[in-house]
Parts: C-alpha cells; sequence; structure tokens
C-alpha cells in the first residue's frame, strides 16, 4: 500500500468554494441587518432626546423606524432558509416520531413538497405585484425608497427558501431512492385535490381540514398555516390569490413586532456574554447555604433572565448548561436537575419581558406595556411556588446546601460583579413605564447594551461567538415572525367566515357561567399546549377565544396573562415541551424519564394558573 493511499482526498477548490457559500451564504446579510436595526432603533431613541439639542426639529430621525422595519423584513425572511436547511422549523412531530425509519423519509419528501407549493405560490405572486409597482411606482412616506426596494424580498427571500427546499428534497431523494420518492410525490398531488375538486366542501372544512392534515404529516406549522389559507383562497374564493404574498409583507411590516427579535437578541447576547453566570454567581451568595442551595440559585437565577430574554427555550439553554452540570457534581439527581431547570424556565415568558406577552398583544390590540407588568405577579408566584418545593424535596433527600463563609463583603463583590446584568430589567421596564421608550426601543436598547457589555465590559463575545451569536438570534426570531405572518392570512380567513363569532355562540348557548367558560378554556389550552407551541397555539387561537371572554367582562390583558401562563405549562409538557428538550439535551437525560419527574413542578404552575384565573386582582396587581 502506498504513501498515497493514505492521504485524505482533498476537495477540487471550485467545489470547496461553493460549499463554503452554500453554507454561509445568508450570514453576512442576517449579521449586518440584526446589527444593523439595533443601532437604527437605538439611535432613534437616543436622538429623541439629544438630538433636540443639536436640531430644533424633534422629527429629524423619522425615516429611522420606517428603514428599520423594511431592513428586519428581509432578514426575517431571509433567516429562514437556514432553518429550511437545518430542519428547525416549528412542527408537530407527535406522528412523525412513531412512524418508521422508511415512512420518516418517505415523510420529508411530502413535507418538501408542500413546502414548495406555497413558497412557490408566493414567489409568483410577489413578482407579479413587483411588477405592478414598476407599472405604478410607490414610495415610502418617510424615507422616500420606492415601495419596489423593500417588496424584493418576496420573490428574493421565497426564492432562496425555495433553493434550499429543492436541497433538502434531492438529499432526501437520494436517501429514499426513486421508488419512495414517487410515493412520496404521488402522495403529494392527492394532497392537493381536494383543494382544486372538492367545489361542494365548505371553506371551514376545507381550511381546518387542510391545517389539521399539515399539522398531522409534520409540516412546519407557519406553513401549514399558510397553505390551509392558499388552499381555501383556491377552493372557495374566499379571497384574491394575490392576497397571500401581500400580507406576508404588510402582516409584518409592524414597529411593535419588531420588539421580539431585540428581546431573542438581548437573551443570546447576554448569555453568551457572562451575564447569566454573574446573576447565579449573586443567587448562589443569596440562597447557596440552603437546602438544595444551588437548585434554588438555579430558580433564582432563571427569574432574573427572565427579566432580559423574554423566553423559556432560551433561559433553559443559558442557565441550565451552567447549574445542570453543577448540581450533579454535588451530589443532585441529574433528572431533578434537568426537571426544575427546565420548570423554572417556563417563567422566561412569564416575568417582563415575554415574547409571546408581545405576539398576544400585537393579536389582540391591547398594550403591551400592560401585558409586562400583569406577568410580573404569576412569574413571581410560580417561582417562589418552584423554591418552596426545591428546598421541601432537597431538604427531605439530604441535600445540603454549600457551606463556605458568606459575609456582607461577599455579597457586596458578588452584587458588583452582577451589576451590568442587573440594570438590564431596570433599562427595560424602567424605560417603558417611565413613558422614556417604546417596548420596542426597550428591547434594541437592551440588546444594544448585551452586545457592548458582552464586548467590551466582559469581554466573553469574541470572533468565536459573536456571529453564532447573532444567527442564533436571527433564526429564532425568524421562525416566530413567518408563524405570525402566515397566522394572520389563516386568521382573515376565520374572521371573513366568521369563525370566531360562530364558536362564541356556541360556547356562551352551553354556558354563561364565566367560571365554567375560564375553566373550559384553560382546559384546552392545557391540551394545546401538549402538542403546540406556545405562540403558535397564541396566533391560532386568540381571534377565536378574545370574543368569548369579553362577552363575558373578562378584562383582556387578564386573559392574555391567563392564557401565556397557561401555554407556558406546555413549555414543561410532552411531547413539545420544547424546555424539556432544550434541558434533556444538556443533562443527557432521555425525555420519558425526565416529564414524569417534572409532574409535580407542572402540578404547581397549574395551581399558580388557577389562582390567577380566578383572582384577576393578582395578574392586574401593577397594571394601571
Amino acid at each position: 500500500m502506498t504513501a498515497l493511499a493514505h492521504t485524505k482526498k482533498r476537495p477540487h477548490p471550485v467545489m470547496a468554494a461553493l460549499k463554503y457559500l452554500d453554507d454561509h451564504f445568508e450570514k453576512p446579510f442576517l449579521f449586518a441587518g440584526m446589527l444593523g436595526i439595533i443601532l437604527i432603533i437605538t439611535f432613534q431613541t437616543f436622538y429623541r432626546y439629544i438630538g433636540t439639542y443639536f436640531s430644533a426639529d424633534a422629527s429629524g430621525a423619522i425615516w429611522t423606524e420606517e428603514l428599520a422595519r423594511f431592513i428586519f423584513i428581509w432578514i426575517s425572511y431571509l433567516a429562514i432558509s437556514p432553518a429550511i436547511k437545518n430542519r428547525s422549523n416549528i412542527r408537530v412531530d407527535i406522528v412523525y416520531d412513531r412512524l418508521p425509519a422508511r415512512l420518516q423519509a418517505i415523510s420529508w419528501v411530502v413535507v418538501d413538497m408542500c413546502c414548495l407549493a406555497l413558497i412557490g405560490t408566493v414567489i409568483v405572486m410577489g413578482t407579479n405585484h413587483l411588477s405592478m409597482l414598476r407599472e405604478f411606482p410607490q414610495t415610502a412616506p418617510a424615507t422616500q425608497m420606492p415601495y419596489f426596494i423593500p417588496y424584493l424580498i418576496l420573490p428574493l427571500g421565497f426564492g432562496l427558501m425555495a433553493i434550499r427546499l429543492l436541497q433538502d428534497l434531492y438529499k432526501q431523494t437520494r436517501e429514499c431512492g426513486l421508488k419512495d420518492t414517487l410515493m412520496g410525490v404521488a402522495f403529494s398531488v392527492a394532497i392537493a385535490i381536494p383543494a382544486y375538486y372538492c367545489e361542494d366542501a365548505s371553506a371551514l372544512a376545507i381550511l381546518f381540514g387542510y391545517f389539521l392534515l399539515f399539522l398531522v404529516i409534520g409540516v412546519p406549522i407557519s406553513m401549514g398555516l399558510g397553505l390551509a389559507a392558499t388552499a381555501t383562497i383556491i377552493n372557495a374564493g374566499t379571497l384574491p390569490i394575490e392576497y397571500v404574498s401581500q400580507i406576508a409583507f404588510t402582516s409584518i411590516d409592524s414597529f411593535p413586532i419588531m420588539a421580539i427579535p431585540f428581546f431573542i437578541a438581548a437573551g443570546v447576547f447576554m448569555g453568551a456574554g457572562g451575564l447569566s453566570k454573574r446573576l447565579l454567581t449573586l443567587a448562589d451568595e443569596l440562597l447557596g447555604s440552603l437546602h438544595g442551595g444551588l437548585a434554588l440559585a438555579a430558580i433564582a437565577t432563571s427569574m432574573f433572565f427572565a427579566a432580559i430574554s423574554g423566553s423559556g427555550p432560551a433561559t433553559v439553554a443559558a442557565i441550565g448548561s451552567i447549574t445542570i452540570p453543577a448540581m450533579v457534581d454535588r451530589g443532585y439527581d441529574k433528572l431533578f436537575a434537568a426537571a426544575i431547570v427546565a420548570a423554572s424556565g417556563a417563567i422566561g415568558v412569564m416575568i417582563p419581558p415575554s415574547n409571546p406577552f408581545v405576539v398576544y398583544g400585537v393579536s389582540a390590540q391591547v398594550s403591551i406595556g400592560k401585558l409586562f407588568m400583569g406577568g410580573i405577579v404569576p412569574g413571581l408566584l410560580t417561582g417562589l411556588g418552584l423554591m418552596l418545593f426545591t428546598y421541601l424535596y432537597s431538604k427531605k433527600r439530604g441535600w445540603q446546601g454549600v457551606s463556605r463563609k458568606r459575609t456582607a463583603a461577599t455579597f457586596v463583590h458578588a452584587f458588583w460583579d452582577a451589576k451590568w446584568a442587573l440594570m438590564v430589567p431596570v433599562i427595560i421596564l424602567g424605560g417603558i413605564y417611565g413613558g422614556i421608550m417604546t417596548p420596542t426601543e426597550a428591547a434594541a436598547l437592551a440588546a444594544f447594551y448585551g452586545l457592548v457589555v458582552g464586548l467590551f465590559i466582559y469581554r466573553e463575545l469574541n470572533l468565536t461567538n459573536l456571529v453564532p451569536s447573532f444567527m442564533d438570534a436571527c433564526s429564532t426570531s425568524a421562525i416566530v415572525i413567518i408563524l405570525m405572518s402566515m397566522a394572520t392570512i389563516f386568521g382573515n380567513i376565520m374572521t371573513i367566515e366568521q369563525v370566531p363569532a360562530t364558536i362564541a355562540a356556541a360556547m356562551l348557548n352551553f354556558t354563561s357561567n364565566k367560571i365554567m367558560i375560564l375553566m373550559l378554556i384553560n382546559i384546552l389550552l392545557l391540551i394545546v399546549g401538549t402538542f403546540m407551541e406556545a405562540l403558535a397555539a397564541i396566533v391560532i387561537l386568540t381571534p377565536i377565544l378574545l370574543p368569548i371572554v369579553l362577552k363575558v367582562g373578562v378584562d383582556p390583558v387578564h386573559f392574555g396573562v391567563m392564557m401565556v401562563v397557561n401555554l407556558a405549562v406546555g413549555f414543561v409538557t410532552p411531547p413539545v415541551g420544547i424546555n424539556l428538550f432544550v434541558a434533556s439535551g444538556v443533562a443527557d437525560v432521555k425525555i420519558e424519564k425526565l416529564s414524569k419527574v417534572a409532574l409535580p413542578m407542572v402540578g404547581i404552575m397549574i395551581l399558580v394558573l388557577l389562582l390567577i384565573t380566578y383572582i384577576p386582582a393578582l395578574p392586574l396587581l401593577f397594571v394601571n
């Protein structure tokens, strides 16, 4: 055997360059876009107060919001293609996980074909809209930018999604073989037949029938919403087909929605930048000497971090990666360590800021600031309930706290080291409730602050993790944004077909008792939360359930808090308990065993849910 046989064959330079381009094509645009909108809105916030010293015209920066919105739309749709490539879109896997390997492979062919149908529709209709804008030019009022430029994202962004889907489909056909691929294609064609030929079917049967079918076969929820709406438009002519592409743009051309990527970015930057570690050190200084001290510190840190990230999974990832291994090293049961972090991570969507509150506020046209205040008491009650359970359980198991010297000096040192992290809730909540900033501006400033602290003060954000942090923030937020976009189309068809009014009338005919209606809604949301991601459930169910509770006299802010707390329970319940998945990955334990250990913690969360449901004064305590 020659030495050449042992030499690894190097790829051709052209092929290597193409592969690099394939892996990194979107990254420069996403990095520049996310950084751009953070800087633009931060500049807008400062200019409103500082700019007047240099110019008598306080409206000199009026262009900032509009430009930021357009960039936000671009990066939201550009970030979906990496999610398609990585298969990280939100979907329901209950049926898929129980299929044999061969059918799982075929199902991906079906999913890719279905997604291509929707994306192809947006590309064609988006291109037609661009042709209209070229023939009849329109300009944006603040920037004077031709609308042709921002709307260009429809064919370009969705075209890039189509390329990623075709790449995935090519890989899948090689895995499946010709026979199984043709089976998948045939099934995809069969799915489309009712939309074109079932002329006697009602619009609602088509809308909900298709949506349920797409959920079952594992189509991403956002795509399933858009596909079901498109099929209904084709079948019933409810709206012009051009509506699909136009709403894909206009539904997210919203300043309040921009708070979502900013809060997500703030949490990611602060987790990677070392702020979470310093919060944990401070919490351990306060609680570490008690029974279950480190677990108590993990809960307290989750509550602190909740006031930064607005995301349950982000809280679990940031806190769990530090605390779970540390708890195991100190003799805690690994399953308990993972379960308590998963449960306390759900506080991330209760204590403000909270992405689900932003989504509900936009969907229900309710003050996001009031919703934030409404989440404080449920978050504190959940955290205190989990702390009490942890203390008693740890005392029973003999898990002692760490005995070391704790003095006023050590506390002051830990507090001072964490001061930059502790400032974040002050910036966000103080800015919003002091009337200084809108929630979106506060979120942008928090992201900018986290970036500066991580880069220049703690210096734990560096060339190694900076770009991945930006990509993580972009992809996570984009998945939420496209979900809201497609849900808008779905929801508008429901409104035209009077679905919310019909369901409200049916439920009120069944019972007009406020206590019973709230109980039925809670049961429904608990069931939905076990198999559907919280944000998806909010955008789908808010238009249906809100008219019902309004008719029995429930405050929409109270209902929003109730809905978010209810769906937060779903973060810790299988089969779609995303906090459980993150914690199980960190701890390397089986999800089935972890979910059993988490049951008492789920019970505590349900108790808090009942308290805030039937004692409205609790969630509305800090709401003006």
